[in-house]
């Protein structure tokens, strides 16, 4: 491509724009100095110009197989220029190239949050390379790589901090306002911005694996998604231009006045359908992105709008997938703290999954851990080492004791609440007491399916691969309508099925396991940008953040962008219809019909930005 032609692709339609704005003025101008035949010349100019432009673009679409829409501004200004109305052309000519502009603002103006995720995307990083920095291309990053991030520089890859803290701007993946700080060892993921001291980064993933390559790549799908409302405007807008012609010949025809017909086709616009309803539904794409809440597709928003019933996956869906601690019970006089700080001590040197859960607990409750030694583990039963110049041991209740002197974990099991692991500690050869750890609900679970039903999600549905009880607990809790345990994946896609003959269907998971189900239902909504891939893939809905609270929000925003796209419609084309009536009957000459036709076709796209705005609290 030319330079010339990129310049003209770039900036062919402010160009038409001020060159229908000149020679209206110089022709206004022309008439008022009383040179008429003057006038006419730079309003015909004004005129022909655009209208060959336009007609470029409609063959240009039916060569596509494309109907082109702008034909209704096409029949016009050809009407104007054939029957010598050349103020009127002029006008409907600088209608038409502003319109175009105002759509482009428009458009841009709706999907400003979601351009805004695009343009974060890092191109370079300073990579620790022999004895010193070099600037390199992300592309060139592998796993292990060590990079420094400097003050206000966009994290380019998902890595793992290798500094004691940062703090971490990460308003661009979670709406976030305040600065998150991390912590060594923590896992960081792309997209976020440093906003304090520079620190270092161990990267974990090749950049196009990283999660903001993969969130680029769902908002630029997004982006050239067409809903299913704008493939049906698109159907009416066709209907309409027949109308309109319908309108105008009959005018022509019963009263003989050919600029009764112009100033029908002048009036006639289509915007309220085939810019109102895109715009809405954009805007709503965009007001969901900038709360943490990727809807991939227009029609994924539109489906979003009608839902009523949510069936969630339990673990790290309503539950946060990673087992607490909900009880220490100690004997002969044990500190809980203590014993607890001893556990996590040695389960520093595991594997085990409770190992790490134990730890977690530990750190967070501010306790000081020591390096263990002489560790030694039994797979699948426990561990036991030197914490301090003490022998400790951990693991289940027949381990610790079969290490033990004296003392029986078993005495203290009673009442174990459903779903709770039991992890044993001995204290120089005596049974100290046992840990209860448990896959604990959400803090905010209740809250959120409060917040669902505002948003008229009326019907919850709990399915889950965790045993049956527990999941019925959890159910109770919640209070959840119905609550399934012990389910394969093709449970819960039957589950999905079933559910949908009563209503539209939104499933919420996180696991590739889940990845049927979400495929299933109307909506499927996956929990995380670094969630499982699979359940990423096949879900309609990505969460940039591990909370279900701005999906609830999402929902509302998806009913308001469809109200509105549809508000914009009907007033929209009842405004037109109106004045085309008027001007069928004579009450709207062509200049005046043309001037209406961009009043209405502004009212129509600033409404439909109305979607754009935050929903009120309450």
């Amino acid at each position: 491509m030319s330079a010339l032609s990129r310049f003209l692709e770039k900036n062919g339609r402010p160009l038409l724009a001020i060159l229908s704005l000149l020679t209206l003025a110089a022709g206004t101008f022309a008439q008022w100095s009383d040179f008429p035949s003057l006038a006419v010349l730079f309003w015909f100019a004004g005129g022909a110009v655009v209208l060959a432009v336009l007609l470029a673009e409609i063959v240009r679409s039916l060569l596509q197989r494309q109907f082109g829409l702008d034909v209704v501004a096409a029949l016009s200004m050809s009407a104007a220029l054939v029957f010598g109305e050349m103020l009127a052309a002029n006008i409907v000519a600088l209608m038409y190239a502003g319109g175009q502009q105002l759509e482009n603002f428009a458009e841009g103006r709706a999907r400003r949050e979601m351009t805004a995720l695009l343009g974060r995307v890092a191109r370079t990083a300073m990579c620790y390379c022999g004895n010193g920095l070099e600037e390199v291309p992300i592309e060139r990053l592998v796993p292990g790589d060590r990079i420094l991030v400097r003050r206000g520089e966009v994290i380019p890859v998902d890595g793992v901090l290798a500094a004691p803290s940062a703090d971490i701007d990460m308003s661009a993946l979670t709406g976030e306002s305040m600065p998150v700080r991390f912590f060594e060892g923590d896992q960081v993921p792309s997209g976020c911005v440093g906003c304090g001291a520079a620190f270092d980064l161990i990267t974990a993933l090749p950049a196009a694996e990283s999660t903001y390559a993969g969130i680029v790549q769902l908002v630029k799908s997004a982006q050239d998604s067409k809903a299913p409302m704008v493939r049906l405007a698109d159907r009416y807008a066709l209907w309409f231009l027949i109308v309109t012609v319908i309108i105008a010949g009959g005018a022509w025809w019963l009263t003989g006045d050919r600029l009764r017909a112009l100033s029908v086709l002048v009036v006639a616009t289509p915007c309220p359908l085939i810019l109102a309803v895109p715009v809405a539904i954009i805007s709503g794409m965009s007001r969901a992105a900038s709360i943490g809440v990727l809807v991939k597709s227009g029609g994924a928003l539109e489906t979003l709008a009608r839902v009523r019933t949510a069936i969630l996956d339990k673990t790290g869906t309503m539950t946060t997938g990673r087992a607490g601690v909900i009880d220490i019970r100690t004997m002969n006089g044990v500190d809980a703290h203590e014993m607890l700080r001893f556990a996590a001590s040695l389960d520093q040197a595991s594997n085990h999954a409770s190992a790490e859960n134990l730890v977690a607990a530990a750190k967070g409750r501010g306790l000081t851990l020591s390096n263990p030694v002489d560790v030694a583990e039994t797979p699948g039963s426990g561990v036991e080492g030197i914490v301090d110049g003490r022998r400790v041991v951990v693991g289940g209740s027949t381990f610790v004791k079969e290490h033990s002197r004296s003392g029986d974990p078993y005495d203290l099991g009673d009442s174990v609440p459903p779903g709770s692991a039991v992890v044993a500690v001995g204290i120089d050869d005596e049974v100290a007491g046992i840990i209860l750890l448990s896959d604990q609900v959400r803090s905010d679970a209740v809250a959120t399916i409060a917040a669902f039903r505002k948003a008229d999600v009326s019907r919850f549905v709990l399915a889950s691969g965790d045993r049956a009880d527990v999941v019925r607990a959890v159910g109770d809790r919640l209070g959840i309508d119905t609550a399934h345990g012990d389910l394969a994946p093709a449970d819960k896609v039957e589950i999905v099925l079933r559910e949908r003959e009563r209503a539209p269907v939104m499933m919420i998971g996180d696991g590739v396991n889940d990845a049927p189900a979400l495929a299933a239902a109307d909506v499927g909504v996956a929990m995380g940008a670094r969630g499982a891939a699979a359940s990423s893939e096949a879900a309609d809905v990505v969460l940039l953040v591990d909370d279900l609270g701005p999906l609830a929000i999402a929902v509302s925003v998806a009913r308001r962008a469809r109200m509105i796209a549809l508000q914009s419609v009907a007033v929209g084309i009842g405004l037109s219809f109106t004045a085309m009536a008027f001007a069928a009957f004579g009450y709207l000459p062509p200049v005046e019909g043309a001037i209406l036709q961009e009043v209405i076709d502004v009212a129509v796209i600033l409404n439909a930005l109305r979607a754009l705005v935050p929903l009120p609290k309450n």
